[in-house]
């Protein structure tokens, strides 16, 4: 779908589910979720992009490498607001990319694209992201990609208990270039 110097960002298959989990759900991984969970939840947010993909024709896409075509991740945008969130209908532009590819440029590589993606094939006027606050290397990419803080829009994740820092959401965003 989206293809890049060193990657191709593409929807998911079902072959897809236990390569990916087996590649995020390292304790390194999942530090900022809560820790590894059982391969049902991961199956589950596949499940969620595929529909994502049928319903808006995006998602957070598969990353592969193009050189081999090992799975590195996932990268792309999708309509991920909550309900009873300040983003209910925002553009969500995210990633995950695996301990094996950090320090690569693979998942800035991988944004460019989604965003440039996003400008090209939607109207919308602004494209969001969210993290915790601890989870430095996320907002810090964030930042990198022009992306600025936007404290008005933080909230608590509806999947966290109530006071679970895990829980905690800050928002980024960047507008749509002139």
């Amino acid at each position: 779908m989206i293809e890049t110097p060193r990657l191709l960002l593409r929807p998911w298959r079902e072959a897809d589910k236990p390569v990916f989990h087996a590649l995020v759900n390292t304790p390194a991984m999942m530090e900022h979720f809560g820790g590894p969970v059982a391969q049902a939840k991961h199956d589950m947010i596949i499940d969620r992009q595929i529909e994502q993909q049928r319903r808006f024709g995006h998602c957070m896409w598969a990353v592969e490498l193009r050189d081999g075509g090992a799975l590195a991740g996932v990268c792309g945008v999708r309509i991920g607001g909550h309900a009873g969130t300040p983003v209910p209908e925002e553009l969500e532009i995210g990633w995950r990319i695996g301990e094996a590819y950090w320090g690569q440029g693979i998942a800035r590589e991988a944004a460019q694209a989604s965003l440039a993606w996003g400008w090209t094939n939607t109207d919308r006027p602004r494209i969001a992201a969210w993290t915790t606050q601890s989870n430095t290397r996320s907002w810090g990419l964030m930042e990198r990609l022009g992306m600025r803080r936007r404290a008005d829009l933080d909230f608590h994740h509806p999947e966290y208990p109530a006071g679970d820092p895990f829980g905690a959401m800050i928002v980024y965003a960047i507008d749509r270039p002139a």
